[in-house]
């Protein structure tokens, strides 16, 4: 244990994980068994995510980007919900095996996770910098007086006056609620950062702005991040690799240059190809047709068959396994090296 010194209060963290991943996770699988029927959410991903590094998670509403990252937390509700992984590491320890009190400790403290919607991830009744200071309470066991002053400079570091400390959530605009958000999350400087999805109920100003922090803070404290989002302008911006979801599968995984530059999977060209085309003005949305496949039911073959403008009958028939390209590129299709088979990126 590293032990240092804060406002003469011996605090002991945890010793930084010395191991390749700080996350690794195999065969992960998530269902929800209702009365009505089983949705399977998510179905059997590999994540590894190494130090400092940021990994972009991508896909459409109902992917099973959410669930993936709850699993990690070990907050799915159970029932309904039943997890299965061969493994789930957080650095170096697997979360299907802690104990409560195991999971209080890593949470926040080595991992933690900036929720969807700043509106409704605050307690309206707390002030924001008593929702701060809990997680110096619980974690540096810190007094409420000494967590209070902490809690303030946390909220300078995300560039919030420190005399706020006393406001309470709705007296804070949308982007200053996520600033807090950020700094609850960072509070207790975890290894690992998970942003669901961070900017999406913020005007484009603001998204740039709390972008720019999260950089900014990560550099700062050597965090690596899993970022959720739809947004492939974002994935750009902030993230070195990229993981496309689809009907709770990874279809293609790589660098930013593997996924951006060498598009492999008819999906990840559907999203490329749905952006709007920034040379004209005039031309029309190319949105990939047709719905995400209902969760309740099990292909025989590729989920994304029903969609794909490349499918044969074996895509119906044939499930398809991941294919490396690379160390760092791979795909899940069957396909993708046939001679008549070739992705087409319109140009953005």
């Amino acid at each position: 244990m590293k032990i240092f010194e804060r406002k003469n209060i011996i605090v002991q963290q945890p010793e930084i994980f010395e191991g390749e991943y700080v996350l690794d996770v195999e065969d992960l699988k998530i269902r929800y068994e209702t009365d009505d029927a089983v949705v399977y959410a998510v179905n059997g991903i590999d994540l590894k995510l190494k130090r400092k590094q940021t990994l972009g998670l991508v896909g459409e509403t109902g992917a099973g980007k959410t669930s993936t990252v709850l699993a990690l937390l070990k907050l799915i509700p159970t029932p309904p919900g039943v997890v299965e992984a061969k493994k789930i590491l957080v650095n170096g320890k697997d979360v299907m095996t802690l104990s409560d009190k195991e999971l209080q400790h890593i949470r926040g403290n080595e991992i933690a996770m900036v929720f969807q919607d700043p509106m409704t991830s605050l307690d309206p009744v707390y002030t924001v910098g008593e929702q701060i200071a809990e997680s110096y309470m619980i974690h540096d066991k810190l007094s409420k007086k000494e967590a209070l002053e902490e809690a303030k400079k946390m909220l300078e570091i995300v560039g919030i006056p420190a005399e706020r400390s006393t406001d309470f959530p709705y007296q804070f605009s949308g982007g200053m609620k996520q600033r807090v958000v950020i700094a609850i999350a960072l509070a207790c400087r975890p290894n690992i950062l998970i942003a669901d999805e961070p900017t999406t109920a913020l005007d484009v100003t603001i998204q740039s702005q709390v972008l720019d922090l999260m950089k900014k803070l990560n550099e700062q404290y050597q965090t690596s991040t899993i970022m959720i989002t739809h947004d492939l302008g974002i994935v750009a911006e902030t993230c070195d690799e990229v993981a496309v979801m689809y009907a709770g599968q990874i279809v293609e995984k790589g660098t930013l240059e593997d996924v951006f530059e060498n598009t492999k999977h008819p999906y990840t060209e559907g999203l490329f190809n749905s952006l709007p085309n920034m040379n004209d003005r005039n031309s029309k949305l190319n949105p990939i047709k047709g719905l995400i496949p209902d969760p309740t039911i099990v292909f025989a073959g590729c989920p994304f068959a029903e969609r794909c403008r490349y499918a044969k009958e074996k895509c119906f028939k044939q499930k398809p396994t991941v294919k490396h390209l690379s160390e760092s590129h791979q795909v899940k299709c069957l396909r993708y090296d046939e001679v008549d088979f070739k992705i087409e990126r319109a140009l953005k």
